[in-house]
Order: structure tokens, then sequence, then C-alpha cells
């Protein structure tokens, strides 16, 4: 953040020591200016020690931030205030070092403890508002907000995060307008990135024509930038919301360069270290495997989260005589018992939450790790700027993320022979590797509720409830358009959606009127807990997925409930993961070529009772005999898929396609 520092008084008529400082001082300056700011702050710290005036400590505060040394900016800050409680810009200051070392909560205290009658400045607002929107204070942030653009309404990069609380208040239509503000006021290089969070939260509020002028311009942008530029970028927003999976991989690569370009100068020295540039000779006893392969798993979701609700049993499962788990969580701890669960269902559970990149990779080197499992990509949280640092011989990533990374520093992408083809292998960065069944695990010891009573939820008996409880970024004119031409066909049928957010029900409701569609014939369901959730999904008839982005976890919900689920597969991992759950729970029936195709098998499946009552029971014998809902068997296939890989590191040879084998 951009500081006004002070000038340090002249030395004439001062004692001569104050001339040494102010020469320091000079040096440290000159330094700074040059952005040599470890050398910079060294100066300064000099100055400060020959003389306490409150300029020299203020320099070398904000010169030890720049110079990656947060903890003893802090330290400098705090003995500033010390001795001036009214340090307007040394409360600023240590508060920047705590946001930097992640110590957010501590960080809104230092703001907050200034005296009230200390005039507030911009900066001052702009930190405590950043500080509240990180400990996920949303409804503080936004007031704090609006008082630091009283002071400057021109600053693109506050309209851009207040649009980020809104979105997390669920107002996406207002987030929508704060970055479209952000846009025109000019974002610099992140100006790809912002047009696509842009298009993603038009989505999300499905105001479609705004978004599909969002995804003109972003394309746009793209169109004008050089294959494999470095740039940040939004690779969630192409990886969900395209079909073109070259596109997604343009833009996950652009966005990767840029990660990987902002990495400390360390990081190529570990990236020279890499299994896919090591010969046979070159492999030290460092990468001699110990008696088990370790591996860790790299995430922010260790708590109430889709990740670990899938992951948690496939956990548990891992023989600990072949191999030694860690769990790396960047995540909070929501005290929730699926976070217990998670923490039980390893040897080392590691906390790295506040760490700084480097500090989370020197943490995951320590236990010697051979194999690093990213549970992320380019999704909210990501740790590829982790990554980038090489803290493991062979890095993967799997599960968090529907596509490929971009990444030359991840080696393997885990898939399934349906998400993953080893005929795709183009729309990937990294060497696709394929467990032999779904690449989705799922948790066969979570509830399975009784279902609820229709009425419970607004279902008259003779309803046909067609559920599609997506987010609603989800829903495109074009899924929105076949969902009401099956409403038209079947006049016995009911719409069942998920109330995502503030915007989505009346932005539904009116476009349904405007197809001709009774606005009453679309259900609203309000997010509730898993096991309700669970209890409420069972009284489905049947789910309708999306495209092209599918259901993911959710589909496996409705699967696990006996819900049957229809399917468009496409070309993108996105749009392919209904049609591996439903060939591994033996109905690849349900999986469809196209929209017509779609169309033509919701209304059979809708004449036809008694074929829906055979799906349903067939699905409630897939519940204990399908690999989708075996953990043990789930947890065999990625041991025996990760061995593979390691004896090819073993070997000295590069990362290569790994076809699915099946485990005894």
């Amino acid at each position: 953040m951009p500081l006004n520092l002070p000038t340090p008084r002249s030395p004439q008529g001062l004692p001569r020591h104050h001339a040494r400082a102010y020469r320091r001082w000079q040096t440290g300056q000159g330094l700074a200016q040059q952005a040599q700011w470890g050398a910079a702050a060294r100066a300064f710290e000099s100055a400060s020690e020959i003389a306490l005036d409150a300029p020299y400590s203020l320099a070398t505060a904000h010169a030890l931030i720049k110079a990656g040394r947060e903890a003893d900016a802090e330290q400098c800050a705090q003995r500033l205030r010390q001795r001036d409680p009214r340090s307007l810009l040394g409360c600023t200051l240590q508060a920047h070092a705590l946001l930097a070392l992640g110590r957010n909560e501590e960080a809104v205290r230092c703001l907050q403890s200034l005296p009230a009658d200390v005039a507030r400045d911009h900066e001052h607002h702009k930190s405590l508002a950043l500080a509240l929107q990180r400990c996920q204070r949303h409804a503080d942030a936004v007031p704090v907000f609006f008082a630091a653009l009283a002071t400057q309404l021109s600053d693109a990069y506050l309209h851009f995060h207040l649009g980020m609380s809104f979105k997390d208040l669920g107002l996406k239509a207002e987030a929508a307008e704060c970055v479209r503000t952000a846009l025109a006021l000019g974002v610099g290089s992140s100006e790809l990135a912002a047009r696509g969070q842009l298009w993603f939260l038009e989505r999300e509020a499905c105001r479609w024509p705004q978004a599909r002028q969002a995804a003109l311009a972003l394309q746009a942008g793209l169109a004008a930038l050089p294959h494999a530029t470095p740039m940040e970028a939004n690779p969630f927003t192409h990886a969900v919301l395209c079909d073109d999976p070259l596109q997604v991989l343009k833009v996950a690569r652009h966005h990767a360069l840029h990660v990987q370009r902002r990495a400390p100068p360390s990081a190529a020295h570990s990236e020279t270290k890499s299994p896919n540039r090591q010969s046979p000779q070159q492999i030290g006893a460092d990468a001699v495997p110990a008696k088990r392969l370790r591996v860790g798993y790299l995430s922010a979701d260790f708590h109430t989260h889709a990740t670990s609700q899938l992951l948690v049993q496939m956990l548990e499962a891992h023989d600990r005589q072949a191999v030694a788990v860690s769990l790396f969580s960047t995540g909070p701890d929501d005290g929730s018992a699926l976070r217990r669960r998670v923490e039980q269902a390893c040897e080392h559970f590691i906390n790295l939450r506040g760490l700084s990149p480097q500090a989370m990779a020197q943490r995951i080197r320590q236990p010697g790790v051979d194999i690093l499992v990213d549970l992320k990509g380019a999704t909210y949280d990501t740790l590829l700027p982790v990554l980038a640092l090489r803290p493991a011989p062979l890095q993967v990533t799997w599960l968090g993320f529907p596509g490929s990374t971009g990444a030359p520093f991840i080696d393997y992408l885990i898939g399934d022979p349906v998400v993953t083809p080893l005929a795709h292998a183009a729309h990937f960065s990294e060497q696709i590797a394929q467990l032999p069944h779904c690449y989705q695990p799922n948790d066969s010891r979570r509830d399975r509720p009784a279902p609820d009573p229709r009425s419970d939820w607004g279902l008259a008996k003779g309803d046909l409830a067609l559920c599609a409880f997506h987010q609603s970024y989800k829903i495109s004119p074009e899924v929105f358009d076949t969902w009401c031409g099956l409403l038209h066909a079947l006049p016995q049928a009911r719409l069942w959606l998920l109330q995502w957010n503030t915007n989505v029900e009346a932005a539904l409701r009116a476009a349904a009127a405007e197809r001709g569609v009774d606005a009453d014939r679309l259900q609203f369901a309000p997010v509730v807990p898993l096991a309700r959730h669970l209890a409420r999904l069972a009284c489905a008839d049947l789910y309708l997925d999306a495209w092209p982005c599918n259901a993911h976890t959710t589909a496996g919900e409705a699967l696990w409930m006996g819900v049957p689920v229809v399917t468009i597969e496409g070309a993108t991992f996105a749009q392919r993961v209904g049609a591996s759950l439903l060939h591994n729970v033996g109905l690849p029936q349900l999986v469809c070529a196209d929209a017509a195709a779609y169309h033509a098998k919701v209304v059979a499946l809708a004449g036809d009772p008694k074929q829906r009552r055979a799906l349903r029971d067939k699905l409630d014998a897939q519940r204990v005999s399908s690999p989708l809902f075996d953990g043990q068997r789930q947890a065999r296939d990625m041991e025996a898929l990760l061995q593979r890989m390691w004896q090819r590191h073993r070997s000295g040879l590069p990362p290569q396609p790994l076809a699915a084998e099946v485990q005894p």
C-alpha cells in the first residue's frame, strides 16, 4: 500500500549524531528508490539506532515489510507506538506487518486501538477494511470500505475489494457493480483477473446479458495476449464457464506463469531439482525412498467443506504400512466433527495457517515429503504460490479444481478414464494420471437420512420434483431454456432450485415468466446443513445436471440418496464429472450427448415411474457395491497410482501419462 512517509528533520543545529543518522537515512532512500529493500532496511535500521526520531523508525518498518521481514517490521512499529501511541502511520505500518504475517485479528485490534480523537486517514480506513475482510467479517468491513472511499473515491482497489465483501454477503449484483467500477477506474495488470471475476459475478446473479458482455470483453483481452505470457487471470471462471478446453488451458497457463514469476529467486533454484529435469545420475540420497512412501496433502479446506466431505474416508483408509500421510492445512479450524475426523485420519496434521508461501514451503520440506498432492488448484485460497517454490520432488494436483492448473511446476493431474481420457492430453499442462474408477472419492460413512416429507418443502403429492441444486453461476440461459422446455412438456413438474444468493430467486422467476412458464412452478430451497440437505435431496424424482460445469459433490450426494442424475458429457473436465459418476454406478444410459437428448431422456423418465423406481433400486444396491462409495478401494487405487509416479521418479524418468490400472 502506498504510504506518505515523513522526512526527518534537517540535522543542522542538532547534535553530531543526528547528522550521521540523516546520512544513513539518505543512503536508505537511495536504495529504496532502486527497490533494494533489504539493503535499504539495514540503512534505515542503522539510522534509527543512532537517533530515535519517528521518521527513521517509520522508514525502517516500511522497508522491513518490503524486504519480507514482517516480524521485525511489526516489532519496530510496536516500539515506535510505545513511544508515541498516537502515531497514525506507526499504527498503520504495524497493521500492515501483522496482515503480512497472517495475524488478521491482531491487525484489526491494532488499527482499532488508535485513540478515538486521532483523525483517521485513507490508508488507515483502507487497512482496517481489508483486515476485517480477511477475518471474514464482511458486514463490519463494508461501512469501513465506504469510509475509505469517502476520502478517495477514485481508488479502484477499494471498489474491487468492497465488491468481494458484497460477494461473500450474497449480494452478487452489487458485487458486480463494484468490480465494474474498479475496471472503469483502471486496475492495471489485474484487468484480466477482474474481468474474469465480473463475468463470474454476473453469472452468479443470473444477469445473463451483462454476463455475456463481460465474457466478450474478457475474450477480447485474452485474444490480444500472446501465448504463454505471465499475466494475472481467473482460471476458475474459465474452467467452469467455458466449454473450450484449450481456452481453459490458455488462461490457466497465463496465471500459473504469473504466479511463478512472482515467486522469489529461490524458487527457480528449486525448480531445477524437479523430477522432469533429473537424470538417473543426478538423483541423490534425498530421492531414495524411505520404507514408506511419504505423501502430503495440501489444502485450505480441512474443515466443513466439500473437499473434506469427499476425501475423509479415503484418508482414513490409507495403508499406514505403505504410506506415511501428512496433511498440510492453511485454512481455519472450524471446530467441527469433520475437522476432528480429518485431523485423526493422518499421522501428521501440520497447521500452516498465517504463514507466508516461503514459510509454508519450508515447513513442507522439513518432513521430507516425496509427493505433495495439491487439493486446491486455482480456486479461492489457492496454494499455487507455495507449489511454485517446489517444496516436494513430485507435485500433483487433484480433486479441488476441475481442469489443468497450467503450471510448469506441477507434474501430474489425477483424473480417471472419463474426466481425463488420455486422448485429451493436449488439454492439460500436467501429465494425466488416471485412477481406475472415479477421480472423486466419497464417504460411505456419512449419513443417509430418511427422506423428509415432501410437503415440508412445498411439494404436493402429484408433483414431479425436478431437482437442480446448483450454485447459480452454473445456470446459463441455454441450461435454463432447456429446463423451461421441460416444464412446458411436463405440466406436473416443478423445478426445484437452490436459493444460493439474494439475487437469484427474483432473476430466475423473471426469466421463467419471459419463457412462458408460471414463475410459481419454480421452487426455491434455502442452503441448509448437510444432513438436512441430504434428507431433502432424497425427495427429488430426478436430478437435472447443468453444463458446461456439471454438479460435482451434489451429483454424488444425489446418487448416494438414490436420486437418478441426467447429465450431458462435454469436452472439458468440468463437463465430464457427471458422466464419470454415472459410469461408476452402472448408469451410463443417463449420460446424454446434447441438450435435445437430455430433454428426451428426462421426458421419458418422467412418464415412466417404474423405470424411475428401477433406477432408485439400482442406486440402493450400488451404495454397497460401487467403487464410487468404497473408501478402502479408493485408498488402494490412490496408493498404487502414487507408487507408479514415485517409481518413475526414482528411476530418473520424467513424468508421463499413467493409464488406469485396476487393482486386485
